[in-house]
């Protein structure tokens, strides 16, 4: 294929390079190791649900350079310029080691994860918007950059994880939205920040698993609220069936959830929802 101005070529944007899955491979896919395969596409869907429907082993990567129809939770809709994030999915098999009901843990370890792999490999400070969003600063503003999204399949959980890296300004598909770009990271090259990513998804990954799923005992729990923004915080809780609940995050409990302590001083903790942040921390 020849360098092209022609709208959709691989080529047409030389500010973003594609992704090298061949040299991904080298580095990340190894006897022993977690990844066990790794494939780029150039478009597709959702690599979630391709991923989802594919069955196939644990430690399956499937990365897209442009998705045309990415989800967030709650069906949400997650698009971006072809090559200006990072656009994948994993698949993960926990197994009878670690019992059903510790497998929720898995999108908060993503977001640990990931957040630790961008301080270390970009140099930008991530915190983690409960459940699933990475944030980070743009002007001094909290900037939504990445989420997660994990889904049951069989006896497997797909986790779906996307970050914008080079997107400008004019390119943000709604204004809280932020870049690694924008929030000054030292490293844009996505194939570094990939293998980042990935290792550190592999390295808390296996010491979750060999704790049995035990937050506690992996030190999970504890990185999560360290790096957990939404805490101390006054929220609301956009819960399942229309309901609402406004208190201060006070605690992420055991089983993954956020724990809000009410103006009628009852602490509930909410499992599943959309979290909106009221005030800032220490406001």
């Amino acid at each position: 294929m020849t360098p092209s101005d022609a709208s959709g070529n691989r080529w047409s944007d030389l500010d973003r390079p594609p992704l090298n899955a061949a040299a991904l491979r080298r580095g990340l896919v190894r006897p022993g190791g977690l990844w066990t395969s790794l494939d780029v596409v150039q478009r597709t869907g959702s690599t979630n649900t391709d991923l989802a429907g594919s069955g196939g082993d644990e430690g399956a990567v499937l990365v897209a350079e442009e998705q045309s129809a990415g989800r967030g939770r709650l069906d949400r809709t997650w698009t971006a310029p072809p090559r200006s994030g990072l656009f994948f999915s994993v698949r993960l098999t926990p197994g009878p080691g670690v019992p059903a009901e510790r497998w929720g843990w898995l999108p908060l370890l993503a977001g640990v994860a990931t957040a630790t792999a961008l301080s270390r490999a970009a140099g930008v400070d991530t915190a983690l918007k409960w459940p699933n969003d990475l944030l980070v600063t743009v002007d001094g503003a909290e900037r939504k950059t990445g989420g997660i999204l994990a889904e049951r399949a069989g006896d497997s959980v797909v986790v779906g994880i996307g970050l914008n890296v080079s997107l400008r300004a004019d390119e943000l598909p709604v204004p809280a939205a932020g870049s690694l770009a924008l929030a000054g990271a030292k490293v844009l090259d996505r194939d570094p920040l990939l293998r980042a990513v990935l290792r550190s998804l592999e390295e808390w990954y296996e010491s979750w698993r060999a704790a049995g799923g035990d937050p506690a005992g992996c030190r999970l729990q504890e990185a999560y609220t360290a790096g957990c923004a939404t805490l101390g915080r006054s929220v609301r809780a956009e819960l399942p069936g229309g309901r609402e609940l406004v208190g201060e995050a006070v605690a992420v409990d055991g089983d993954g959830r956020l724990v809000l302590a009410t103006a009628d001083g009852v602490q509930e903790p909410v499992g599943a929802g959309d979290i909106v942040h009221l005030r800032p921390a220490g406001a």
